[in-house]
């Protein structure tokens, strides 16, 4: 059985949820909430398939493997925040279920977006 391997762990991720503004005005206008801060390996998916077409936009994507300690509070709507360097950094929003990794770890798998296009 695959495990966590905790020396590869060298990413600071703040895992944050989503809170959603109560009533009509608030609309769309949400914020997220801290949830933990922990320590994870975060491995870049080759680019090969990393562009596809939304609604007629070129969208790139950024596919990641991120292997963490395990906890029932992660879900596919929380995000992640890289904040090794003291600043915020990349944003990554988890986009699978959690699966377990041996019997104390989890992997999920993250994109972060940026449309890609004509800078003119």
């Amino acid at each position: 059985m695959i495990g966590l391997d905790r020396g590869a762990m060298d990413r600071l991720l703040r895992i944050e949820k989503p809170v959603k503004k109560s009533g009509f005005t608030g609309a769309g206008k949400g914020t997220w909430q801290e949830v933990a801060t922990v320590w994870a390996s975060v491995q870049d998916a080759l680019p090969s398939r990393g562009e596809r077409l939304a609604e007629g936009l070129n969208v790139a994507t950024r596919p990641a493997r991120v292997r963490m300690d395990w906890s029932d509070a992660i879900t596919s709507a929380m995000r992640l925040v890289d904040v090794t360097d003291g600043i915020d950094g990349r944003v990554m929003q988890i986009i699978t279920a959690p699966a377990r990794l041996g019997r104390d770890g989890l992997e999920v798998m993250v994109e972060d977006y940026s449309e890609a296009g004509n800078a003119a």
